[in-house]
């Protein structure tokens, strides 16, 4: 029997738990039917035993050349050499299932696992014909937006190697900035493709929430689980995003009907005439280096030359929208990942129950190894949920149709809204033992403007603009919901004003 009946001390905890105030001799009657009932469970591993896969038979190695710190391991598949993406290397973020290939999520509670399916997209690559190089270094269980709390180790800022590379995509962002790779796949539940994209100079699109299947990635909350591309030029991103998007009818992320669009195409449309909102919160926030805010600002110059009109908007929500993200995703993610080993229930999607069995043994083995936001996430998120009862995550979910109809408002008189991606640049790598003081900072302090999109789910790119004292910095473009193209159209226009966006010094 797979899930043996249980023990009459077993039997007494439960009736704790829920406080049925069963009697013993009562405890005693149920028992028989307890372990009836649980043979349909040895019936359900039987049949599952039956049509699970088997992981194909894939190499990979360990990194022998590693100075970032962004591999985890390196692979070369490819499975045809014709379609849009043949010739071009990907890295894929280590929380995404490529079969037959080791993942670790950044995390000791992940390390030993092997995916037995392709994710959704990985499928996708490899059919337009995309070789995968390898798997991309992560953050602790995606959690941080800085580069420092990952296993096996941290991920070195290709600009500056003192410096991280921002999360939780980090891995992902150093390999397509120092030219590794040509692109990336990144997750974004707080800002994940953004973040390191702003400190590592990349462009990093995060699709409106449902357009790209997160099947076959490892989740945070479903409600804010998004993935999306990591590229050099807003052109490879349109391409990858192509290939990436549509219904997949496993992801119950997604509508059961997608427009169909030529993201690249998009791109040649002309960009003058487009209404560009600027958002006063955006900028001047408690943590904002005044020069960086110089620099998005000189980029939205750059695009009124291109005959874009730009003006000032105030959207107040978008302060109070970030403390509505942290309660969804801070109580969500503790309900989610961690006390719901991931995947939690109550979702029509595709399960992955080897990653659940594993992690979440892993997970009770070596949660001292887990990092200090995964452990802030898990005291505060339970510690809400055991006092609230689930009332607070209710009204902030009620409270994101607030979010988004003020953002959508802004939206009826422009067609994209801007901002700076990050308040700062780049910052020094900490050490895993730094004091919670330092590391929670560092680690979360940037997320401000990043962070009420994943909420709200419109899409939103990051795009280098000038460098701000030898750094990249990060100019994002908000669009409205499945407006995908006009997002990518007017970040290209932005890319072809510039001449292209700079690389990091080689050598």
């Amino acid at each position: 029997m797979s899930i043996p009946p249980p023990t009459p001390d077993q039997l007494a905890a439960l009736n704790d738990h829920y406080g049925f105030a069963l009697t013993e001799s009562e405890l005693t009657e149920y028992a028989p039917l307890i372990a009836g009932s649980l043979d349909h469970w040895s019936t359900v591993e039987r049949l599952y035993a039956d049509s699970a896969p088997k992981p194909p038979d894939r190499a990979w190695q360990l990194p022998t050349e590693n100075p970032l710190g962004a591999w985890y391991v390196t692979t070369s598949i490819t499975e045809t050499d014709s379609g849009p993406l043949a010739g071009r290397t990907v890295a894929v973020k280590d929380n995404t299932c490529v079969a037959g290939v080791p993942m670790m999520n950044g995390s000791a509670t992940v390390k030993g696992f092997t995916p037995l399916r392709d994710a959704t997209v990985i499928t996708r690559l490899l059919a337009a014909g995309a070789t995968i190089s390898g798997k991309a270094v992560c953050e602790d269980l995606c959690f941080s937006g800085a580069s420092f709390t990952s296993r096996p180790g941290p991920v070195r800022n290709p600009w500056d190697t003192t410096r991280n590379a921002g999360g939780s995509s980090s891995g992902s962002a150093a390999l397509v900035a120092a030219g590794v790779v040509d692109m990336a796949t990144g997750g974004d539940q707080g800002g994940s493709v953004r973040i390191p994209s702003s400190f590592s100079g990349t462009v990093g699109h995060k699709p409106t929430h449902g357009l790209v299947p997160y099947t076959g990635a490892f989740p945070i909350e479903q409600t804010v689980d998004h993935l999306g591309p990591i590229t050099r030029t807003v052109a490879d991103a349109a391409l990858m995003l192509n290939v990436m998007a549509g219904v997949d009818g496993l992801d119950p992320r997604q509508p059961s009907v997608l427009p169909e669009v030529d993201y690249l195409a998009a791109l040649d449309r002309p960009v003058a005439g487009i209404r560009v909102g600027i958002v006063r919160e955006g900028f001047g926030t408690a943590v904002s280096d005044p020069a960086v805010d110089a620099a998005v600002r000189n980029a939205i110059e750059v695009l009124r030359g291109r005959g874009v009109t730009a003006e000032e908007v105030s959207i107040p929500w978008h302060v109070d929208a970030f403390a509505v993200w942290n309660v969804v995703i801070t109580e969500g993610g503790a309900f989610q990942m961690i006390d719901g080993n991931a995947f939690g229930m109550n979702s029509q999607g595709l399960y992955d129950p080897e990653l659940i069995d594993h992690y979440g043994r892993r997970r009770r083995e070596r949660a001292a190894d887990l990092s200090k936001t995964v452990k802030l996430v898990g005291l505060t998120g339970r510690h809400g949920f055991e006092v609230g009862l689930g009332k607070h995550y209710a009204m902030a979910r009620n409270l994101v149709f607030e979010v988004r109809k003020a953002y959508d408002q802004a939206l009826d008189s422009y067609d994209l809204l801007a901002m700076p991606t990050l308040p700062f640049t780049a910052q020094e790598l900490l050490p895993l033992d730094a004091p919670l003081e330092d590391y929670a900072p560092r680690a979360l302090s940037m997320i401000g403007n990043t962070a009420p999109f994943d909420v709200s789910g419109h899409p939103a790119i990051s795009v280098p603009t000038e460098l701000v004292d030898g750094l990249p910095a990060g100019l994002m473009l908000i669009g409205k919901h499945f407006d995908d193209a006009r997002v990518l159209q007017v970040a290209h226009a932005y890319e072809e004003a510039v001449g292209g966006f700079p690389s990091p010094p080689t050598g």
